[in-house]
């Protein structure tokens, strides 16, 4: 989410189109594009399009899917600026995954595997003025290096110091993955390009430490860092865009780890879930509640507690989480210290809540039952739905999310059957 002022001093969120690059390969393809959406590049304040999703991290071992996706950077950003819209500028997310040796910023390069492409693609950007759009999600950072959990706050509270060749000093995550970068983009010949924080958050449930105190205190030193244009030891006083991810979860995400769909500042009822002031003053307020968002009834399905065949509703527990969002139950997420009972309970309601309360859906071969008790407890939330809406379709059609792929089904069942079968 990044917010700034137009001409007609009104907030607005600018546009990132993330779009599927095969289909923009040719000249041709991305000209018909630009004209057809010509209305909203002349009427809103867009500023960047966002090619693919880790185009370069799926290069290391798909050079193919590389090659395509410069071939669409090269042809969308030349049918922009031969339709006169330069300003707006293409570029190519990428994660902390295409550096190596980040044990400090100056020592971080490219992967080998990409470089030549990487170098291809920077001086591109660099003669259409286009920035290097990067991904800092300091949980994920900690967790995938061993490093201690203070190190992802922008607090200078860390207990995990690093220091670097002239004097440099860091102290969270969000600097130091910065500068490793620019030390990446200087041994790759551009030195000067501007670095933009494409995504950067803090999870609110499905991981030890993902929740919406930690959220609160994440942001609550972030927003007013960025705001200051304080810069980082290898930029200091340049200013940084960033980008927060994000405004509401994402519950049909596919994941690594389970806290991925619970980026979220707001809850799916609009309620912001924690406080953070988004004009990086640093105020201890919440920011706006959502309006016009409608909830179903207050209706919950549970498990009936019959144990006469365990079998069966394990299956049914697998069915429900397969087709719904149970990373709550993730260790350490909020719902992880239920029962047998509860789990059962907590997967049959996300799947009926996920059906917008169909009474078929808490069937289960009759071991579903809806109730009108909010059976929540502690900090395990019950969900409601909100009021059924437009089911959303990915580009190429197909239901986005209806089924979670087998190997996520895999690494997040096995984070949650201790609490369900040796309870």
């Amino acid at each position: 989410m990044g917010i700034e002022k137009s001409p007609k001093d009104i907030i607005i969120l600018d546009y990132k189109a993330f779009l599927c690059f095969p289909h923009f390969r040719t000249p041709e393809t991305a000209k018909k594009w630009v004209q057809s959406r010509t209305q909203f590049f002349d009427s809103c304040n867009i500023s960047r399009v966002f090619l693919g999703s880790h185009v370069f991290k799926e290069g290391i071992t798909n050079k193919s899917l590389l090659n395509m996706s410069l071939m669409a950077l090269e042809s969308v950003q030349n049918a922009l600026n031969e339709a006169g819209y330069g300003r707006i500028k293409v570029t190519l997310p990428c994660p902390e995954g295409v550096l190596i040796n980040i044990t400090r910023p100056s020592e971080a390069e490219f992967r080998p595997e990409i470089k030549a492409e990487m170098v291809s693609a920077l001086r591109f950007f660099q003669a259409n003025n286009a920035p290097f759009v990067v991904e800092i999600f300091p949980i994920s950072h900690v967790i995938d290096n061993g490093w201690d959990v203070s190190f992802a706050f922008p607090d200078n509270k860390s207990t995990h110091v690093v220091t670097d060749v002239n004097g440099a000093v860091y102290t969270n995550v969000f600097e130091f993955m910065h500068d490793a970068f620019v030390w990446a983009l200087r041994k790759a010949g551009a030195p000067d390009i501007k670095i933009v924080i494409g995504q950067v958050g803090w999870p609110t449930d499905g991981f030890p430490g993902a929740n919406v105190s930690t959220a609160e205190r994440f942001y609550k030193d972030l927003l007013p860092y960025v705001i200051s244009n304080r810069g980082t030891p290898m930029r200091p006083g340049a200013p940084i865009d960033t980008y927060v991810h994000a405004l509401t979860d994402e519950n049909k995400m596919t994941y690594v780890y389970p806290f991925a769909r619970h980026w979220g500042i707001y809850a799916s009822n609009g309620e912001p879930k924690f406080k953070v002031d988004l004009t990086g003053q640093g105020r201890d307020i919440f920011p706006p509640k959502m309006k016009g968002i409608m909830r179903m009834p207050q209706r919950w399905c549970v498990f009936n507690g019959n144990l006469t065949d365990v079998v069966r509703v394990k299956n049914h527990f697998y069915y429900a989480c397969t087709h719904a969002d149970c990373t709550s139950l993730a260790y350490g997420g909020s719902c992880s210290h239920l029962n047998f009972v509860q789990n059962i309970s907590f997967a049959f309601n996300m799947y009926f809540q996920s059906q917008f309360q169909s009474d078929q859906a808490c069937h289960f071969d009759d071991f579903g039952v809806v109730v009108t008790e909010n059976p929540s407890t502690g900090s395990c939330i019950y969900p409601v739905e909100v009021v059924k809406g437009e089911k959303y379709e990915s580009a190429d059609g197909s239901r986005l999310g209806d089924e979670m792929p087998i190997p996520t089904i895999f690494l997040f069942f096995i984070t949650v059957l201790w609490t369900l079968f040796w309870d």
